[in-house]
């Protein structure tokens, strides 16, 4: 039996981080920072108030739409209160169980962002490849299930991540090395096994997210082979412009998430730079993104903000 060490407790306190080598300017990286967050929660409330109050689009595409905007209305708030409190406040404790719900929000969110891209890239495989079935197929009894499923499978998936960090003994040294709680980081300062927390990381990483990014790639070659027997270039062009949005949101989604899971895992000697700016990117990056991305990409977005805004100047006159 393993010898209890005197040095291992529960941590009532953990302290959280900002950007190494950057410590002195904290405060003016907050008004980025604050910059960014309010383009973030302003743009997807935009996008939730614009879908809801424009008949026209309450259609698939931008239901799905519309779920992503408040999954990363989610994301946003979830990192907000410890993110303004290191850079604005220099504010650097959290407490240990606050930190766990934290973590479990800020994962479950992702894994439900993830969940719903899958959704958006069989939304645009149904419509290119089969547009005479597609509100057959993509009724609203199953995008309601749809979102739904992305929900419950987060919760299930993400529910064990604080139950097993609970469980484990850490050290005296309790700094993250980030501005929030991120279940890697929260793992590497305990000090008993960690080979469920590790196993149980990785199983996150290939499954949902490795699984739901490989469907997503089986899906826009489809696309693209169904795109490329379009005889003329004008009818590729735009049956491919229907895609750029998502493909762009995807790029942004995973491209960060993979990174950020790598170097967490194989990345020992790599800069504690690297490690911040890649998590930041994954976190504060998609959320900004994905309002302006879809705002200027679809025409549809665009004209119903428009209508609206310009209703509401009308009214004040």
């Amino acid at each position: 039996m393993e010898p209890i060490n005197s040095s291992w407790f529960q941590p009532h306190i953990l302290l959280l981080a900002g950007i190494p080598g950057l410590e002195s300017v904290q405060v003016w990286i907050s008004i980025p920072l604050c910059v960014m967050y309010l383009t973030a929660i302003l743009g997807n409330c935009i996008i939730l108030l614009v879908i809801k109050t424009t008949s026209s689009l309450h259609e698939p595409q931008y239901i799905f739409l519309s779920m992503l905007a408040a999954t990363d209305l989610g994301l946003s708030m979830s990192t907000l209160p410890t993110v303004l409190n290191v850079f604005l406040l220099n504010h650097r404790e959290i407490e240990f169980h606050f930190c766990l719900t934290q973590m479990f929000f800020i994962h479950i969110f992702s894994c439900m962002e993830s969940a719903i891209l899958l959704a958006m890239a069989f939304d645009r495989f149904v419509a290119i490849l089969n547009p005479l079935h597609y509100t057959m197929v993509l009724t609203p009894a199953k995008i309601t299930q749809m979102g739904l499923t992305a929900v419950v499978r987060g919760v299930m998936l993400i529910v064990p991540l604080p139950i097993l960090l609970k469980r484990l003994p850490f050290c005296k040294d309790v700094i993250l090395s980030h501005c929030y709680c991120y279940h890697p980081d929260v793992m590497k300062l305990a000090c008993g096994p960690v080979r469920v927390n590790m196993i149980y990381g990785l199983f996150l990483v290939i499954c949902p997210f490795g699984i739901d990014s490989v469907f997503i790639f089986i899906s826009y070659i489809l696309i693209l082979k169904t795109v490329l027997g379009i005889a003329s270039k004008s009818g590729q062009l735009k049956t491919l412009n229907t895609c750029v949005s998502h493909i762009f949101t995807v790029f942004i989604f995973y491209v960060p998430l993979i990174v950020l899971a790598l170097i967490h895992r194989f990345g020992k000697f790599t800069s504690p730079l690297l490690h911040v700016t890649m998590a930041n990117l994954f976190l504060f990056l998609t959320p900004v993104l994905n309002p302006l991305v879809y705002s200027l990409k679809t025409r549809q977005i665009r004209s119903a903000v428009h209508k609206i805004f310009n209703g509401r100047r009308n009214l004040l006159k």
